[in-house]
Order: structure tokens, then sequence, then C-alpha cells
């Protein structure tokens, strides 16, 4: 797997004017004055000092964003031994309280904008957030809620939504959320285990220009989840609310000012969880702090975001991407908050919202660019998009198609930012640096305080090949523990198995001779074939080039004999037909394109790609089922987008030769 060289031009380069105007700029020469930071060097001496000098770093990003603590703290970290790194020993303090800063200086400003499928935009000012909070959390402490119960939220990305985040947070209680279109069985797998005392819960969804219905999936909750003392209903689609449940507008219609819970920096702030294809997903519990610090300095850094921007990001409450896109409103940004299919009524729908709302950081999936790519979406000549200044894609790897295109159709001074991170720690291991070229297929750089390595098995640090995604020392959103692990077995074996203190993601990477990142699939679903490890991802990004193919899956089985076998499923486009001419042209382009180890076995066509809940592919569960492992043992149903198109893989192992 290739890697850019520093001889080749960047596809984008920051002019002086932009790099002295961000605010990583700005912090490193402040940094420099009063915490040691190097003032010469630009970006990559800054972050090997952030990560040389862990505890200097993080005191001063704290004290760069005017972090309040209620009580000070000792130091920001002692011993960064993982895990079970203690941060900010002694301090206090609550992450909502900063998240409604901006409603003193500017409580007219818009701090929400909500959009869905009619493309109206309902502003929320930020008085009016503050407002709301401070009702909702005045009537959760009536009902019984106190620092450290779980407040759940079934709900769709709406203002209601991020009201409940911030006034949860602000009583000290642990916020999690679900998606509406998760089905009953998936919520509860989720649910289940953190015991919610209050469910937020709307009465359906509109996805796609329909209505989908979801009280009997509420009633259901409702029955299965026995420690509810309250069901708060959103009436989204107009319906009254059922017995026993209080209304939205009743439980936010005080005028109150928030109180804020001060409550120590690795208190829980909410839960997320893993995908759980295999099993139960595991709930991550993140800390209040770890959460606040890490998102400011991603958000107000990385991102360059403040008070004169618009934050969009295409997520669902069911993704660590919505959490992250709530946390804009800790650097006084508006953020935009969409509701609704991301193509609907076409293709063009998200560039159509970036432009409604004045976005200046779109956020969105590799798989939704390669999606407008395909549909010949033309996003610079159809809309007026000149507030975008950075587009940025997670998810998936963003093939160098996808840079080209948006480097050719949205505009040709773009900062495109292609981030890698995950659940696991809400935020980003490598991404977005608005100072740095940006290199075809990279991502710009590990991030401040990240000291992220691509290692062998042996555990030796590699430039210029592939290797594992490693974490050498603590980052403070790092999971304070896993729900219902109280020895910390499971956290361990997650992340701390392979390389004994350093956290292993599960990613193959690339660290380039200058520093930038090509991330190359799962580690878990690596191909190996005669020796010579590549990532799926590498795959897909040829693949998926071809017009016929609408969505690929590459599974690499070791067989009992010694043997390899590395089939190819492709769902083909409408129209499309799997003949012996398109298996010809799939494997001369991935013999030209990559190499001959990276020729499938056999080309199969499949009725679709199964994904998680949160849109990955399945690679792992199917693998299993295609080495005959049963069903019920191979994948967690409830995990599933679609658990129909898993038999068909199941079928092909019964069937095979």
């Amino acid at each position: 797997m290739s890697t850019a060289t520093p001889q080749q031009p960047p596809l984008w380069q920051p002019d002086q004017a932009r790099i002295d105007a961000a605010a990583v700029t700005r912090f490193q020469s402040w940094a420099a004055e009063r915490y040691g930071a190097p003032a010469e060097g630009g970006y990559q001496a800054l972050q090997q000092w952030s990560v040389d000098e862990l505890d200097t770093f993080w005191r001063a990003v704290a004290d760069w964003f005017q972090v309040r603590f209620e009580t000070p703290y000792e130091y920001a970290v002692a011993d960064p031994t993982m895990p079970g790194t203690t941060w900010f020993p002694g301090a206090t303090l609550n992450y909502a309280e900063h998240a409604l800063r901006a409603a003193d200086d500017r409580p007219d400003d818009p701090a929400l904008l909500h959009v869905d499928e009619t493309q109206e935009i309902r502003p929320v000012s930020w008085s009016e957030l503050r407002r709301q909070v401070g009702a909702l959390s005045e009537r959760l402490r009536s009902l019984g809620v106190r620092p450290g119960d779980r407040v759940s939220g079934y709900l769709p990305n709406i203002p209601q939504a991020v009201v409940a985040l911030l006034a949860t947070a602000s009583v000290g209680a642990v916020w999690t959320s679900c998606a509406p279109d998760f089905g009953a069985r998936s919520v509860l797998d989720r649910f289940q285990q953190i015991e919610p005392v209050v469910l937020f819960t709307v009465d359906g969804y509109r996805y796609g220009g329909k209505e989908h219905d979801r009280r009997d999936t509420v009633a259901e909750l409702r029955r299965e989840l026995p420690t509810l003392r309250a069901v708060v209903h959103v009436p989204l689609l107009g319906t009254q609310a059922p017995d026993g449940a209080l209304e939205w507008h009743e439980v936010t219609a005080g005028d109150t000012t928030p109180v804020f819970e001060h409550v120590p920096f690795d208190h829980p702030l909410w839960v997320l969880y893993s995908s759980g294809t295999t099993g139960l997903p595991k709930a991550i519990v993140q800390s209040q702090g770890g959460i606040l610090l890490e998102h400011l300095k991603q958000l107000g850094l990385h991102c360059d975001l403040g008070p004169s921007d618009r934050f969009f990001w295409y997520t669902s409450t069911g993704w660590m991407m919505w959490n992250f896109l709530a946390s804009g409103l800790l650097t006084g940004t508006t953020i935009v908050l969409y509701d609704g299919s991301p193509g609907h009524p076409d293709t063009a729908a998200q560039w159509r919202i970036a432009e409604l709302t004045g976005t200046t950081l779109y956020g969105t999936s590799a798989a939704y660019v390669m999606a407008c790519r395909k549909a010949d979406v033309h996003p610079g000549r159809d809309f007026d998009l000149s507030r975008v200044q950075c587009v940025a894609t997670t998810g998936s790897p963003l093939p160098p198609d996808g840079f080209r295109w948006l480097h050719d159709e949205v505009r040709d001074d773009l900062w495109i930012a292609s981030v890698s991170g995950g659940t696991d720690v809400c935020s980003c291991f490598a991404g977005a640096v608005p100072t740095l070229p940006v290199h075809i297929g990279e991502l710009q750089a590990a991030c401040l305080g990240t000291a992220l390595s691509a290692w062998d098995p042996q555990g030796k640090p590699l430039i210029g090949e592939v290797g594992e995604l490693v974490v050498t020392r603590p980052m403070p959103s790092m999971p304070v523990s896993f729900w219902n692990d109280p020895d910390g077995t499971r956290y361990h074996d997650s992340y701390f198995d392979t390389y004994p203190g350093v956290w292993r993601h599960g990613d193959w990477i690339t660290i380039t001779d200058h520093g930038s990142v090509v991330i190359h699939g799962r580690s878990d679903s690596t191909l190996n074939r005669q020796g010579v490890r590549m990532g799926s991802a590498d795959i897909y990004e040829v693949v998926e080039r071809l017009p016929e193919i609408k969505e690929s899956l590459v599974i690499g089985l070791e067989l009992p004999d010694g043997g390899y076998w590395m089939p190819l499923f492709v769902h083909l486009a409408p129209g499309a037909e799997l003949d012996d001419t398109l298996r010809s042209r799939i494997k001369q382009a991935l013999r030209e394109q990559l190499s001959p180890r990276h020729v499938p076995d056999d080309i199969i066509e499949a009725p679709g790609v199964p994904h998680t809940l949160t849109g990955k592919r399945i690679e792992v569960p199917v693998k299993r089922l295609l080495q005959g492992t049963p069903m019920e043992k191979a994948v967690n149903p409830g995990s599933v987008d679609n658990l129909d198109l898993l038999r068909f893989y199941a079928d092909q192992a019964r069937n095979r030769p």
C-alpha cells in the first residue's frame, strides 16, 4: 500500500493569512510564552511537545479555553499509566455550564438551527436554550434524578435531544441515547445495561418523505425498562402523550436559570455503545471533564471553530458524531441539527442544507461523498457554498477519488479534513489541522495530545509501513470504564491485551515520512494473503470507482488446509449485470491499481452489504458466517441494519463446494 511522498504537491495548502488567523497558531504562541511550548517548528513541534509534556499541555488547554473549575486541581496527569489514568484530581466542574457560556454574551444569537426534510430553518437562541435547560434540569431534580442516575433518549437529531443532554449533565446525571430507527431489541440491548430512570422519546420520526410511527416500540421500551420513574413524550408526529407520560412542553415551561452540579473531573457524562455486532454492545463511559477538554481541543483548535461559525455534521443520536456535534456549543458555535434522510429529496440534499444554514464546517461520511460523485452531483455549481471553509469526513476512509471530487466539485481552495477516531474516545486520533497541507488520500496529522503510532506485531514503531494503530499515552476522553465491568477486565481486554499498557485501536494505518496518516481499514478483518497485509478499504476504493458497483464487501478466510480464500461480494447498481466482462474489469482494476495479490478468488453478486446501525460495513461477522459459525453466534441481530442480508452470506458458507 503506497503513501504519498513529500515530492508530490499537496491538494490544498493554507495561505499565510489563514495560518496566522488559526486558533492553533495563536494557541502555540501563547503556550510558548506561558507554558514552554516550542515557539518555532509549527504544528509538528507543537504536536511533539503536546505528547512529551502531557501534563503541561492539558493544563495549557484548560487555561486557554478558560475552563471553570469550581474546585482547583493539583495537576493534569501525574502518572500516564494506562488503563486507569487519573486526570485533574481534586477538580470539579460541569460540562453543561461550559456549553451554555455563550448565552451571557450573545443571548439572541442562534445556538441551534434545526432543519428537517421540509428545509425550513427553526432557530433556537442561546437564551432560549439556556431557559429550556434550566426548566428541564429543575424538573429532573423534582423527579428525584441525582448525580450518577442515568437518563436516556430515544430521539432523532432535534433540539429536544440537545436540551435533554444538557439538562442531564447539569444535574450530574449520565446521558445515553439511541436513534428512533433502532428497533426495540437494539435499544434494550443498550439501555437495559445501564438502567435509566428517565426516558425521553418521540412518537415517531420522518425519513425519506415518510412518517414512521414508533409508539409500539416506545410501549415495549416502557415495559422492559423497570427502572424508569418518568417518560417524557416529544410529539414529533403530533400525537397525544401515552398514559402516564409527561409532555415535553410541560417539563420545559419554566423560566429558570440552570443550576449546575459541580462534579469530579472523572464523573460520568454519557454512555456510548460499541456496534455490538458479535455480542451485547459495550457500554462505554466517558467523563464530564475528559470530554470537555478533549472536545474543546478538537473543536476549538483542530476544527478552528468559534462564535462566528456554523457547524453541521450529518449524524444521528445513535452515533458518537452527534455527541461531538453537540459539543460545538462549547466553542460558542451555532450547531446545525438536520433530522432526515441524507439523500432526500435527492442525493444533493446535504449540500442544500449547508447552503441554507450558512455552514462553515460541514461534516459527512466518505460514503456520502462517493455517492455524490457517482450521482454526478455538482455542489459548487448548484449551491452557494462560499461560507463553507472545511468539509470533513469520517465513518470510513475517504478514497483518493473522494478528495479529488471535493476539490474539483466544491471549491479548489477547500480545506478537506478526513478524520479518524472512534466511539471509544468520542474524538479523533488523526485528522483536521488548519495550518497543514492536505495530501490526497491522507489525514493531515496526529492530533494534539495524541501519541499516535503504527506498530508491528512486536511493538516496533513503523514509518511508511502498515502497522497497528496504537496510542502510547493516555487521552482524557478515553473511557473511565465500561458499565458493569467492575474489575475492568472487559475494558483491559478490548484495548490493552495485545500491547500491555498501550491502546490498540483495531485499525491498520501508515504514518508517512511527512507525518500524515493513511487509514487502511479494520485490523481485525485484515486481509493477509501470502504474508502481505492489506486493508479492506484499499479494495473498496478501487472496486467502487466502477459505475456498475454500488457497494462491495471483501473477506479473507484462512482455510483448514492452510489455504486462503478471498471472495469479493458486489452489490450492483440498478441495471448492471455481473457478467464475465465486469468480472474481468474488476480484476484488472485491482491488479493494476493495487497488486495481483489483491485480486479476489471469487466475485459474487450479493443483494446488498450489511451494516451496523451506525452505517459501517460488517466484515468480521460475515467472515464468521463464511467459516460456518451459526448466525446466532456470529452476530448480534439487534446490531445489524438488515438481518436478511446476513442470511445470504450464511447460505454462501453452506453452498460453497
